[in-house]
């Protein structure tokens, strides 16, 4: 195996589920001559800095994820996009290594596409913020502390995204009235929803509820 990187070794040597298969799909991408590195504190794989495709496992599979999946050209239709928020990235799922192993000229095939689409240039045109709803209520905020529609529009785009759906998902007024009071000084500190603001947290940027062992 060429290319390795020492912390992907230490991935590895972590993992208590889906070695094999993951071991699998990481020979079969460092021989499509992609870098080697760890970024969300898994392996992920670039061409001239540029992210092309990640490796991780989940409860029920583990997958190998196209950052510009949705602009793959998908012949044998297996890409999967994670949940209908997601934009630009798609999976390729699998259960056990033998799926892994029949499909391996199949997976090459789709990391130089993907390798191709990057070095092209080509981008996913995501949604813009005002192509997502947000309530009534969050709008009243804004009109009530400049401070807070400040910061909310200083956010990254993600950021703003996925408060759009936390706050717009609840049906109840009073509901989303006492959300956005919830989360004002996550958006005032420049944080998402799921952010770590207690600075516990062993799985940065997310908070895995560390903080309630300093009680």
């Amino acid at each position: 195996m060429n290319n390795t990187n020492p912390d992907v070794d230490v991935f590895f040597g972590a993992l208590k589920k889906w070695h094999n298969e993951l071991s699998k799909l990481r020979a079969i991408i460092l021989e499509c001559q992609l870098k080697e590195e760890v970024k969300w504190r898994v392996p992920c794989y670039t061409y001239n800095n540029g992210n092309v495709v990640l490796i991780h496992g989940f409860k029920e599979y583990c997958a190998s994820a196209f950052f510009k999946g949705a602009l793959l050209k998908d012949p044998k239709q297996i890409l999967i996009q994670q949940t209908e928020n997601v934009q630009s990235g798609r999976q390729i799922r699998f259960a056990s290594l033998s799926e892994i192993v029949a499909q391996e000229d199949i997976i090459k095939a789709y990391i130089y596409e993907a390798i191709e689409v990057d070095k092209s240039g080509q981008k996913v045109e995501l949604k813009k913020i005002s192509d997502f709803e947000m309530p009534d209520e969050f709008y009243t905020k804004c009109d009530e502390s400049p401070a807070f529609k400040s910061a909310f529009e200083a956010l990254t785009p993600g950021r703003q995204r996925a408060y759009s759906l936390l706050f717009s998902a609840a049906k109840q007024a009073e509901t989303r009235v006492s959300r956005i009071e919830k989360y004002e000084e996550r958006i005032l500190d420049g944080k998402g929803p799921q952010e770590c603001v207690c600075g516990h947290s062993q799985k940065p940027p997310r908070c895995d509820g560390s903080h309630k062992h300093f009680q």
